[in-house]
This record gives C-alpha cells, structure tokens and sequence, in this order.
C-alpha cells in the first residue's frame, strides 16, 4: 500500500497587529537574522517589524529583487552567509517568500515567513515555484521541512490592494479541485505520498469558507477592514490553501498557470492568482465538469473581479499557435498536468482554453 505524508510549518500565528510579536516569535529560532524584503513591503511593514524585533533578534535587512530565480537565490545567500544569520526571514509577497525558503535551505538554516499579502498559498509549503531572471517558469525546488514560523498580520494584509486579496482568493480556490483530480488518478501530492485524510479535508474547507466568506471579505479589505469573514479567507487562502495543497497535489489549474509564461505580453501583467482561475477553469472544462459548476465558479470568480475570458486574461489577440504554446509547456515533464491525466495533448488544452471564452460568454 503506497505511503500517506502529511506536511505542515510548525507554527502558524495570525490575528491583525500579529507583526509586534515577531520579534518575541523569531527569537526561537535565532537571535540573528537576515531579512529579505522589497522597498515597497519594507515602507509597509519594515518601521512595525524593526520594532517587533528590537531587543530580540538583531538582523540585516537586504533589498529582494523581485524574481525567485536560482540568480537571485545565489546572490542572497552569499548576503546571508557573510552576515552570519542564523534564521532568514522572508517579507512580502510569493516570489520573496519562495526566494527566502530557498536561501534558507541553501543555508541549512531556520525561516520565517512574513506575508504582507494575503495573494498566494506560498508561505505554508515546503517548496519554491523558480523561474529564470525573465520571469519564465523552470520548476519546482523542494525542501525537507516547511517553514518555521508563518506569521500574517491581518491588519497588513487588509490594507494592501484588494485585488491581490481576490488573487489569493483564486489561487486558494484551485486548491480542492486539484487535490480531487491527484486522488482520483492516484498521482502522489507535493510532499511524495498519497493524498491523506486531514489534507482531502482541509481542501474542502478551503474551498467551502472561500466560497461561501470570499465575497463578504473582498467586500471588506475593499474598504481595508478587518472581519470575521476576512480572518476566515485568508486563514484559507494562506493555511487552509497551503497545506491543502501540498498535502493534497497540484493537477490542471497550476500546470495551465505555467504553461502561460510561454507567452509575452500583457498576460504578465496579471498576478498569480488571475491566471490561476483561469487555469482552474480550464481543469474543469478538461474534466468535463457540468456547466452549472463550471458557471458557479465563474460567477463567483466575476464577484471578486477575476478574469474569465480571453480578453479579460489579455489573450483575445492570442493565435492557435499561441495557445499551443501554452498546451506543451504545461504538459512539460515534471509539472502537474499528468496528476489530471497523462495522455493529454496541447491540442486538448487550447482547445479547452477557449471553451472556458465561451463558456463565460453563456454563464454572463
């Protein structure tokens, strides 16, 4: 009988004003600490994380450069090294928190993550999505723990943007139909084992609170509030999401995610999230889900301002051969795709692209 794993950080703390336990939080793990943030998380968040950490944890603090390519990672943890940190923190948004989970396994050293976005399902998970310096996908780097420390100061989190509330919102979404896709084709999860019981069962509550709180909280972080229904989606989007999905699997809605970076354009201008419901979308069509679910996730998505057409996803110009393009990257070797099925084809998923177009189009 195969193996279940279940993988989770070992401690997750969330609440607003969460920051000014930082310092007291870190401090577990090292009483120096290399901190990687970018100019704009660190004129948000940095004058309330200095103070949290005063008088318990001395650290460096270096400017992250936006991309978790192997370049980056490399030219940070050389920082790191000759700072002589004993724990790495990451502040801000995926691509940071990827980037300092990186640096800390080339380190062999502790990490805390530090989201100041509720926008992905990154900072619970025991890998990093890289790219190259341009922003290409490449592949998926995993460690042998999860974080530390994950620490969300709802507070922050409802302050920024709402759209990158929502995008957190959709990438979470993803997570349950995905992890139906790996047990029903008994693919392994993220952590290299079958799908356990906990990780179905958070998936579900995953998707069942966003479903049911996302638009009452997208509501409210659009007038930067924090409610029981905005702690309620982003313990989804961010705890409920992350170990869901790596205790779960990836499937379709991710592998479509990244076959997208084969393309130039304002497609890049999206986030994370924004082209994950779209992928989701296309999972759905190539599982030949009923219309009316199809469309329920549509409507939902509409309700937070994502995109569900070609237009609205920057690709209304986008050639068949575009498409295609977008097809055989995502059914690249040692991405997800072949978790939904293993014999699709790039024809299949263009094809699939542009039903979830037409299928917007009758669910408007």
């Amino acid at each position: 009988m195969a193996t279940r794993i279940f993988a989770s950080p070992s401690r997750y703390v969330q609440g607003a004003g969460a920051i000014a336990d930082l310092g007291t939080q870190v401090a577990a793990l090292g009483a120096q600490a290399f901190l990687l943030a970018d100019d704009t998380t660190w004129n948000i968040a940095g004058e309330r994380a200095t103070a949290a950490m005063d008088g318990h944890v001395t650290f460096r603090r270096e400017a992250f450069g936006g991309e978790a390519s192997n370049a980056e990672i490399q030219r940070l943890a050389a920082l790191a090294r000759d700072a002589g940190a004993e724990v790495i923190i990451g502040m801000g948004g995926g691509k940071a928190m990827d980037t300092a989970k990186a640096v800390a396994d080339e380190l062999s050293l502790p990490v805390a993550i530090v989201p100041t976005i509720a926008s992905t399902d990154a900072p619970c998970s025991a890998l990093s999505v890289i790219y190259s310096d341009s922003g290409t996908f490449e592949g998926y780097r995993f460690y042998k723990k999860n974080p530390d420390l994950v620490l969300v100061d709802t507070a922050i989190c409802a302050k920024a943007p709402v759209r990158l509330f929502a995008s957190g919102i959709a990438d979470g979404l993803a997570t349950n139909v995905e992890a139906k896709a790996v047990l029903r084709s008994r693919s392994k999860t993220m952590v290299g084992g079958m799908p356990t019981v906990a990780g179905l069962a958070i998936a579900q509550a995953c998707e069942d609170t966003l479903l049911t709180q996302g638009a009452a909280a997208y509501a409210a972080v659009e007038q930067g509030l924090v409610t029981p229904a905005v702690e309620a989606v982003v313990e989804a989007a961010t705890l409920l999401s992350g170990l869901g999905f790596e205790n779960g699997g990836l499937a379709g809605a991710h592998a479509i995610h990244n076959g997208f970076t084969a393309l130039d354009g304002d497609i890049h201008h999206l986030t994370h999230g924004e082209k994950v419901a779209y992928g989701t979308l296309v999972q759905m069509v190539l599982e030949c889900r009923p219309e009316e679910e199809i469309a329920r996730f549509i409507r939902f998505y509409r309700s937070i301002r994502m995109p569900v057409t070609l237009k609205e996803l920057h690709l209304d110009g986008a050639s068949r051969q575009d498409l295609l393009k977008v097809g055989e990257l995502a059914n690249a070797e040692g991405d997800t795709l072949r978790n939904l099925a293993a014999d699709l084809t790039a024809e299949e998923i263009a094809d699939a692209i542009l039903a979830v177009d037409a299928l917007a189009a009758r669910a408007a």
